[in-house]
């Protein structure tokens, strides 16, 4: 229970000459009793003043949360002057005065009227003064008072976080710093002890501990691992009071982690590990996967695989999986069953961040033994090379072997080979095989000029199992033999002036040859025999690859010889000697005086790639008598006149739309009597129509002509004279059929849709009587009717 002291004040007022003495409350007891009065002079306002005093006490204590039923006593405020009649009267202003401190106006009895809490406000500034009733006017003059208010302990300690995190290493020294904890308390430090906070451990012990007076806690206990235990609460308690019995008191929460140290070394679960591998897995193939365990976390569990020893060491290789801190062990080269099907290695595992201070507890660091047993598979053949490069000369006769490629099934069956070429690499077929020992022969002729490489595919397989198949690519190169004569560089066509002189050039000649030539390309030109001595021109060999032509004469007549032909023998120096004899054309034209050619008989030296001035005179005359035609044709077609097709009101037509109607057949002649259509009266209304099955048989009769009809007729003469006269009427015969039907045909439609309204007033009995040509209508009517009948 809290124990709250009371303390009381009392005010003194005086006359400068005379004071008398009020004794003091009993409230007041635990003060001096030491009396305090406060002497004011009682003169007039312009006269007021401060009169001598013996002491001062402008400073009261109060103690804070007061618990009692009534007002605390503050004080008293008295003057001399009040003569106990009422007429004067006590005012107190400053903080909190009429609100947490009241004053009797007549006695001068000040009071707190509130519970007060020193932690909120300490200290309270006061005036006071005593005025006349009636007047209003100060008898005093105006005083000023402080009101302390006196701590009890009445707040407990408050650390500053309700719950601390902190974290060391593991295997820390005894002392090391963990954390350091603060409380605070409310209460007054200048007064007795009740601010004086104690740090106590609660909960954590033995492994920590905190100081008292500084809140610092540290550990308690050696070599705390990590492994063994990781997280720890602590709780730290602040008391006040000193840590004295009454005191109060708070508490925290601190949470502390151990963080790891690489203290711990890899170890294998297991000494040896098994695996199987087939030959036939290529290289970086992974094999399988060990793991060493370390009871670290993070970058101290780390771990670092190599293979130190074993018969494998060259064959495999070994990884870390930084995820999963596993070690892969992967095929390095191409394993091989017959060779070698088992390989033994002994494989490391070491922590790749090593702490000094741990290494008195052994190597970081663990070893195991693999065992990898290679599998046999059914292996495809492999040839004895990765490719084969073969050189052929293009003139060697067909089925020439060129080469061979050899194959060998790598198992220890050991079975037989076939060979075979691929034929997507020798879409011509130029090459061959030989399917039992692999020999590649030509099959067609080689030219190196057409194609200098083939790159052909041959592919090996087992005969008892054919999809284990092999492929090697083979590059074969054509070698060069001169069967290649020499030719000009291009086709030499020329020209001599008329008045050209004798050894004058005309034209250097230059040859290409297709062969191959290793020391390069030495040509020999010379006219050929037959013209050597009766031409009229020379060849000089410029011994460079080039010739070149000159005149034999003086003057040459273009009229006599317009065009020359020089035969020249073009020869090489390799073996066997090619050569060709090439022909250049030389025409004669006439040339000014500095040798530039005027006219020639060749127009296409004037004109190499266009067309001579005739021909394009004869092509522009074609265009304009076309072009006439063109109008005059144009005209006479306007000049023709030609009346409407309509002349009346009545629809005439130039064509009449025939309805063929098979009827009976090739006998049936009387499918419509064009005679209607001319005139309308002249229809005979006892005629059958042929398109509707007739209701009675009888022989058809001939009808009556029909009478003539002048417009009809006039229409027609008028057409026959305008085609008879007509200039572009085509020059054969014709004939031009007009009908004329006019309004209100008496005919009707000659449409059988609407001869009858149902085909129950049909008999069709009567179409068997028709003869064989009609059986298959009848049967067909004749079947519809018994559907009918049923």
């Amino acid at each position: 229970m809290r124990t709250y002291h009371c303390f009381w004040l009392l005010f003194w007022a005086g006359q400068p000459h005379q004071s008398f003495l009020t004794p003091l409350s009993k409230r007041t007891s635990g003060f001096p009793e030491k009396e305090k009065v406060l002497i004011l002079s009682g003169n007039s306002r312009r006269d007021l003043h401060r009169s001598k005093r013996s002491w001062m006490w402008n400073q009261f204590f109060l103690l804070e949360e007061y618990t009692g039923t009534d007002y605390q006593y503050v004080g008293k405020l008295h003057s001399d002057q009040d003569k106990g009649d009422g007429s004067l009267k006590y005012i107190l202003s400053g903080d909190g005065a009429g609100d947490l401190f009241i004053i009797n106006e007549n006695t001068g009895d000040i009071q707190a009227t509130k519970r007060l809490d020193r932690e909120e406000k300490p200290v309270y500034i006061l005036r006071a003064q005593a005025i006349n009733r009636r007047t209003g006017r100060p008898v005093e003059p105006e005083s000023e008072f402080i009101i302390k208010i006196h701590d009890i302990n009445d707040n407990e300690p408050m650390f500053t976080k309700d719950v601390y995190n902190a974290s060391i290493p593991e295997m820390s020294d005894v002392g090391t710093f963990v954390v350091q904890v603060t409380a605070t308390d409310a209460d007054d430090p200048t007064y007795g002890n009740s601010a004086k906070v104690v740090y106590s451990i609660l909960q954590g012990q033995p492994y920590f501990s905190v100081e008292s007076e500084t809140g610092i806690i540290k550990t308690a206990l050696l070599n705390m691992d990590r492994e063994n235990r990781e997280q720890y609460q602590v709780v730290i308690q602040a008391k006040d009071m000193g840590g004295q019995m009454g005191g109060l008191s708070g508490t925290t929460t601190v949470n502390i982690t151990l963080t790891d140290v690489n203290d711990n070394p890899p170890r294998f679960p297991q000494s040896t590990y098994q695996f199987r591998a087939p030959e036939s897995m290529p290289p970086d193939s992974p094999v399988g996967r060990i793991k060493a365990n370390d009871a670290d976390v993070d970058e101290n569990a780390e771990i670092e695989y190599s293979i130190t020893e074993g018969d494998g060491y060259d064959m495999f290789g070994i990884t870390t999986d930084k995820d999963t801190q596993e070690g892969i062990i992967t095929v390095k080269k191409s394993l091989d069953f017959e060779n070698k099907n088992l390989y033994i290695l002994k494989v490391e595992a070491t922590n790749t961040h090593v702490d000094p201070r741990f290494l008195y507890l052994g190597p970081f660091k663990d070893s195991a033994t693999v065992r990898i047993q290679v599998e046999d598979v059914d292996e495809p053949p492999v040839f004895s090379r990765p490719a084969y490069i073969m050189e052929v000369k293009e003139d060697v006769p067909i089925n020439s072997i060129i080469g061979t490629v050899i194959a060998q099934d790598p198992d220890a069956a050991k079975n037989p080979v076939k060979y075979s070429v691929d034929r997507h690499t020798d879409m011509d077929r130029v090459f061959n095989i030989n399917s039992g020992n692999g020999s590649i022969f030509t099959s067609k002729p080689l030219d190196r000029e057409t194609l200098l490489w083939h790159n052909i595919t041959v592919i090996a397989a087992e005969i008892n199992n054919p999809k284990q198949s092999s492929r090697v690519p083979v590059f074969i190169k054509v070698l060069d033999v001169n069967d290649n004569a020499p030719e000009f560089a291009m086709f030499y066509e020329t020209f001599v002036c008329e008045n050209a002189k004798a050894e004058q050039l005309i034209q250097t000649l230059s040859a290409v040859d297709k062969d191959d030539s290793y020391s390069g390309h030495q040509f020999s030109f010379s006219l050929a025999p037959e013209a050597a001595s009766s031409s009229n021109f020379t060849l000089q060999d410029n011994r460079d690859n080039t010739a070149g032509i000159f005149t034999r004469k003086t003057r040459y007549n273009r009229h006599e010889m317009s065009t020359y032909f020089l035969p020249v023998v073009i020869s090489d120096n390799d073996y066997p000697i090619q050569s060709s004899t090439e022909t250049v054309t030389i025409r004669v034209c006439a040339c000014d005086h500095r040798g530039k050619m005027l006219s020639c008989n060749a127009e296409a030296l004037i004109h190499p790639t266009g067309l001579s001035t005739g021909a394009l005179i004869a092509i522009l005359l074609c265009i304009i008598i076309l072009l006439i035609t063109v109008v005059l044709f144009a005209a006479l077609r306007r000049q023709r006149k030609k009346e409407p097709l309509i002349i009346s009101k009545e629809d005439i037509r130039d064509n009449i739309v025939s309805y063929n109607d098979e009827g009976g057949g090739e006998e049936d002649t009387q499918a419509f009597d064009i005679g209607t259509l001319r005139n309308p009266e002249a229809i005979d209304d006892n005629k059958l129509r042929r398109d509707i099955v007739p209701e009675t048989l009888f022989m058809p009769r001939r009808t009556a002509t029909a009478r003539d009809n002048k417009d009809v007729r006039d229409f027609i003469n008028q057409r026959l004279k305008e085609n008879d006269i007509d200039p572009a009427a085509p020059p054969y015969d014709s004939l031009a059929t007009y009908a004329y039907e006019g309004n209100g045909s008496v005919a009707e439609s000659l449409s059988s849709l609407e001869s009858v309204t149902t085909d129950g007033d049909q008999d069709y009995d009567y179409l068997s009587d028709w003869g064989p040509r009609f059986k298959k209508l009848a049967d067909m009517y004749g079947a519809m009717d018994s559907d009918k009948d049923s």
